[in-house]
Formats: C-alpha cells, structure tokens, sequence
C-alpha cells in the first residue's frame, strides 16, 4: 500500500523575544544582588574591591559593611517565559562611572531604579536620568534588614514620581521578590509602548 507523501512541515518554533532592562540605583543599594538572584545563568559581575584610594569619592556612609563595588556591569539572563528572555544590565552606583550609562541604556526597554529609604537621595540620579531619557522605569524599594518600612506613595511623593510609574517593595536576596519587580518593569514599558502609539487627542 502506498501513502502519499505529505508535504505539510511542522513550523519552527517561534524565537523568544528578548528584552533588555537596566538596573539602576545608588552605590551599596542591591543591584548586583538582585541580578545575581534571578539571573539563570552565572552572572558576569566587574565587581573590585574598595581601596582606600576610592575612599574619598565613595561614599560609604549607610553601607560601611560593604567591602567591593561595581566597576563596569553586572549581567544576567533570566528566561520569564517561552516567549521572552530578559537579558539584565547592573549600571555602577557611583558618580565616576557615569560615563557608562548611555553606553548601556541603548536598546533598553526599561529600567528598575532600586532605591533604599534610609539614603534615598541616592536614587534621584537614576530616576533624573531615566525620566529626561523617556525611559520607562520602576522604582523599587529594596527592603534592608531593620530598616522601616514605607508606603510605596509616601516614597512616590518624596522622589516626585509622575502617577504612572510604578513603585513597589522587595528583597533583591529573593528570585521571587526580585521576578515580580521585572515583570512590573515589562509590563510598565508595554503600558507606555502603546500609549505613545496612540494618536494625540485634538
């Protein structure tokens, strides 16, 4: 018996898409951490160790515990579903690598502005630099060890956010906590994607 040859192919499967997303804040605030918690694979990280060097343009007060610091990048890769990978770039804290910045915000589709409460005046850099930039960001507050906890509006009013940007709580220690501020992120920049396809109202 003969069987007629089909000619009928199963489709190659679709490519996932890939995003990249920065993530911002002051020096010491936990953006190496919170890349090193979710990313799926070994996080490239330029971290060095403080010297007494840098101690007079690194500003340690807050974070005197800390001993290294980021020179270049953190990178990392977390996969949130079939259809999109997100590829996650730490910027350095401090003021001297700057220079840096624009270099990795390009082809950015958003951002996270990690903000702790106790220095939050850290964090108005990053979210001044997204903000002219027109990049969407989330600011989220990274909850530290005893310090206080507060309301996500209350530190909306007191870094002057516009209502749309989304500011939420977490740990940047846990890949749960730090999985829910990416997908906030995502779907932030997916929000302010069509709105400015939307035709202006005359």
């Amino acid at each position: 018996m003969a069987f007629a040859r089909s000619d009928r192919r199963t489709p190659p499967a679709a490519e996932p898409v890939a995003l990249k997303l920065l993530v911002a804040g002051g020096f010491g605030v936990g953006k190496t951490t919170l890349v090193g918690a979710v990313s799926e694979i070994r996080p490239l990280r330029t971290e060095e160790a403080l010297s007494e060097l840098g101690r007079p343009v690194d500003d340690t007060e807050g974070v005197e515990s800390k001993r290294t610091t980021t020179v270049a990048m953190d990178f990392g890769r977390i996969t949130l579903n079939e259809n999109l990978v997100l590829y996650l770039f730490g910027t350095p804290g401090q003021d001297r690598f700057w220079f840096l910045w624009d270099e990795l915000a390009q082809g950015a589709l958003g951002a996270v502005v990690l903000a702790d409460t106790r220095r939050l005046e850290d964090c108005f850099a990053a979210v001044d630099y997204f903000e002219r930039r027109g990049i969407p960001f989330t600011v989220a507050v990274n909850c530290f060890d005893g310090a206080r906890v507060h309301d996500p509006e209350n530190v909306r009013d007191a870094l002057d956010l516009d209502e749309g940007v989304p500011v939420v709580l977490c740990d940047a220690r846990d890949r749960d906590s730090a999985k829910t501020v990416l997908i906030a992120v995502v779907e932030h920049a997916a929000k302010v994607a069509e709105d400015r396809r939307q035709p202006a109202a005359t």
